[in-house]
């Protein structure tokens, strides 16, 4: 498969994850440390935004990044701006000259070549998803629908092998966590996830939500 249809793919499931959420969950705790529920999704939608801004010729523009309130309906929301995305993303890969994407959020801003930027999307999207996921105490069978489908589980370990590790590159300020160590028998997306610095056994149950969350 292509990587946009990776990627599509990956949309689609995430979608399946954010479909459950219900508007009282959104000031559940999530595994990006500090944000409920309802942030973290309002942050994927703006990604959602940027990244399409940016495959148009837009992305330095960091109003296009901003996070985008979901009100009452985060599952109308995520899949909106998915298909916008989607579809801007297509509209590049047909364009006759290579897309560039600036991307102010991601190291010195780009440009960076159109499947690169596709790459980093896919990464953030299963993984958001995870979080979404592990919030709602249900992320195995996201987990179990992304490792069977190898093509898609071996694009988000690529990705995520490529990310930085360094520690100037890693920790508080930084979208990532320094790199965990992955016990023996790991599967692929407990791989990525310790790659990324998240804990594949982190559980809402064991954490309170975020104060003033909602």
């Amino acid at each position: 498969m292509k990587l946009l249809e990776l990627h599509t793919r990956a949309l689609e499931l995430a979608a399946s994850v954010v479909d459950a959420v219900q508007p009282e969950q959104l000031v559940l705790a999530t595994p990006c440390a500090g944000w409920p529920l309802r942030r973290l999704l309002e942050h994927e939608v703006g990604q959602h935004r940027g990244f399409a801004a940016a495959a148009l010729g837009a992305g330095a523009d960091r109003a296009h990044w901003r996070d985008v309130p979901v009100h009452g309906d985060p599952a109308g929301a995520f899949r909106r701006s998915a298909e916008r995305l989607t579809a801007a993303f297509a509209t590049a890969g047909a364009a006759a000259e290579p897309a560039l994407l600036t991307l102010p959020e991601i190291g010195d801003g780009g440009p960076f070549p159109l499947d690169r930027a596709i790459g980093f999307h896919l990464l953030d999207t299963l993984v958001h998803a995870w979080d979404v996921a592990a919030a709602l105490g249900s992320p195995a069978r996201l987990v179990a629908a992304v490792q069977a489908e190898p093509p898609l589980v071996g694009a988000l370990l690529t990705v995520a092998g490529a990310v930085p590790a360094a520690a100037g590159a890693r920790g508080p300020g930084q979208a990532f966590a320094a790199v965990r160590a992955a016990p023996d028998g790991t599967g692929p997306f407990d791989r990525a996830l310790a790659l990324l610095g998240r804990d594949p056994s982190w559980s809402a149950a064991a954490r309170p939500a975020p104060k003033g969350a909602g």
